[in-house]
């Protein structure tokens, strides 16, 4: 019987230094594309993937987060004297249901397993989702439940992937697949992290969605330490995936890396030019400056 995916981990721990000083005491998951901080877009493609519960696994300075997702009564009492129901409705439809969301503290930096590691209690025996808030996925189709469609089909774990040039494939996690499958959906061979240039097993790196079996937990308890000196939870998913199935799912839609500056950019340029009003005052500013710089080349 394969069971459903209610519960989903986030790991929003990080220091974000790659936008210091941006980053000194607001949370890089908090910073904004176009009206709302990532963290909510990450959250939203969660719920519509039809996850139950979600389970952040925070650190210091991330107190601000609780918050985002909890009631702000001075505003809400301004915003309903002054009339402004679209405003109030809007806080009200993004702010999670009583008891849907828990909160826990990795005390010590010590990598991507570790976090996930942290959320143990609370996820308990059961299969669950892990969204890298770094990473936003824009999709007609939220991404989670493009995967959580093919988990229900195919059971065990998945991961989503999508292609990079082969001469970037060292920047990433690079899936193996089995041979002579087709489709969007494939079973895993192996996985490596950052292989050396010319020696990827393919184009297809992991994008930071996963769905994983709870077996995990027990694997990242005693997984020594890896690359960076960090608990690696690819180590623990090669394990894991000795005795367990792994499929890839080449999900429909553009990913945004929003933990680097480019990345960051790039997302605010393609949900700006989503919105008809805010496009019709960016694209001329947007064109002016593509124009300047091509005759300034």
């Amino acid at each position: 019987m394969i069971k459903p995916i209610r519960k989903a981990v986030l790991p929003v721990a990080g220091l974000g230094t790659r936008f210091l000083p941006a980053t000194k005491a607001v949370p890089k998951e908090m910073l904004t594309i176009v009206d709302r901080p990532i963290i909510q877009y990450v959250v939203d493609e969660a719920h519509a993937a039809g996850i139950e519960h979600i389970v952040f696994v925070t650190g210091r300075n991330k107190t601000v987060i609780a918050d985002h997702f909890d009631r702000a009564y001075e505003l809400e009492e301004t915003l309903k004297r002054r009339d402004k129901a679209e405003a109030l409705e809007l806080l009200e439809k993004l702010r999670p249901s009583a008891g849907s969301t828990s909160f826990t503290r990795q005390q010590e930096p010590l990598g991507l397993g570790h976090a996930i590691w942290c959320a143990r209690e609370i996820i308990g025996n059961e299969p669950f989702a892990i969204l890298l808030p770094d990473v936003i996925v824009k999709a007609r189709q939220s991404c989670l439940k493009q995967m959580v469609d093919v988990y229900n089909e195919a059971g065990g774990n998945v991961i989503a992937v999508e292609e990079v040039p082969m001469d970037q494939t060292h920047q990433y996690g690079i899936v193996e697949l089995e041979a002579g499958q087709t489709g969007r959906a494939q079973r895993i061979a192996g996985m490596v992290e950052k292989p050396a240039p010319g020696t990827a097993p393919s184009n297809l790196m992991i994008t930071g969605r996963y769905i994983l079996q709870p077996e995990i937990f027990g694997l990242l308890s005693g997984q020594e330490t890896g690359a960076g000196g960090e608990i690696q939870l690819t180590d623990s998913m090669l394990k894991l995936m000795e005795s367990q199935r792994f499929t890839s799912v080449e999900f429909e839609g553009e990913s945004y890396d929003c933990g680097s500056k480019a990345g960051f950019i790039n997302a605010n340029l393609a949900y700006a030019l989503d919105d008809p009003k805010l496009a019709a005052e960016v694209m001329p500013h947007l064109s002016a400056l593509v124009s300047s710089r091509t005759a300034a080349e």
